[in-house]
């Protein structure tokens, strides 16, 4: 059978090829801009081509070769390897869960003994400073992170909501961020209904409660969260 060749054409509409579409075009708009400013085609020949190759550096330095939505964050990471830790105890725990019908997801729900949480790991940099105002304002740097803790209040509300109907029971799931990077000058501390502190400190803040649901209790709701919250990171 005669080998049929891809047109140029059809090599570019396969959407395996979209950052060549874009470099192709980056060169092209660089290109014809500098060769009009500089009124030479020469230069804006070499333009267009510096363009090109600055374009492959970025690419290459911003994506890799394993998808983005397979990837975890450091944060995360650095979270899922101090929970692995209290399995021995009884803790269960279910990472990277979306929330359906959002782009919102809960990094890592844990149940246990003492109860059930729905821990986000955050990495900030650490240059700027963290703080707190009236317990109701949490700033990174001057940046307010209210959105951010709205957010982590609703997925955990979210959550314990469909696992409660689920199980024809209240569920309650308990909110927080866990901090990386910066400093935090605290313990613990709840802000606008969210705990919130150091990454380092997630399995003291979880085992420090006194135990509220039994082995079995823990299973079931364990299993209801794995129904109702997808996992965000699909297995092969």
């Amino acid at each position: 059978m005669p080998v049929r060749r891809a047109s140029l054409r059809e090599l570019f509409d396969d959407p395996r090829y979209g950052h060549l579409r874009r470099r192709v075009l980056i060169a092209v708009v660089v290109g014809v801009v500098a060769g009009i400013l500089l009124a030479s085609w020469r230069l804006g020949l070499t333009a267009a081509v510096l363009a090109a190759i600055a374009d492959t550096v970025v690419r290459a330095r911003s994506h890799s070769t394993v998808p983005a939505w397979r990837r975890a964050s450091v944060a995360e990471r650095r979270t899922e390897a101090q929970l692995k830790g209290l399995e021995r105890r009884g803790y269960r725990t279910l990472h990277a869960r979306a929330i359906p019908g959002s782009e919102a997801q809960i990094d890592h729900l844990v149940v246990g003994p003492t109860g059930v949480y729905a821990v986000d790991s955050e990495k900030w940099d650490k240059r700027l400073p963290v703080r707190v105002q009236s317990h109701r304002k949490l700033f990174h740097g001057p940046f307010s992170q209210k959105p951010r803790l709205d957010e982590a209040r609703w997925e955990a509300a979210q959550a314990s909501e469909l696992i409660g109907k689920a199980l024809g029971r209240e569920v309650t799931i308990i909110p927080s961020l866990a901090i990386y990077g910066p400093a935090i000058p605290w313990k613990i501390l709840n802000v606008r209904e969210v705990d919130v502190f150091d990454g380092s400190r997630v399995r003291k803040w979880i085992t420090k409660r006194e135990r509220s649901l039994t082995s079995e209790e823990i299973d079931t709701i364990y299993r209801a969260a794995a129904e109702v919250l997808p996992a965000r990171y699909p297995e092969d």
